[in-house]
């Protein structure tokens, strides 16, 4: 599987955000920028993220993804702060 493919199953999860996907074969680090996360804990953030993947986790094309995840306001601040 290569990151476009990744890419192509969070976005499909998730009506307005920005994902960005690096890594290749079985192993990817996902970051989602989505305003679907105001309000949110951290796990269960990750787990709308798994959402999106989990059938490719099951059968094994993806092994192991590292996950970021940002509301816009959470990833501006990220951004100045030289964290992201």
């Amino acid at each position: 599987m290569n990151p476009e493919d990744v890419k192509a199953l969070v976005e499909a999860g998730f009506d307005d955000a920005e994902v960005a996907v690096d890594g290749g074969g079985d192993r990817f680090l996902i970051r989602v920028v989505s305003d679907a996360f105001e309000g949110l804990m951290p796990v269960k953030k990750q787990q709308l993220v798994y959402g999106c993947i989990n059938q490719a986790i099951a059968d094994g094309t993806i092994h192991a993804v590292s996950i970021q995840t940002y509301t816009r306001a959470e990833w501006e601040k990220a951004q100045k702060m030289g964290l992201a």
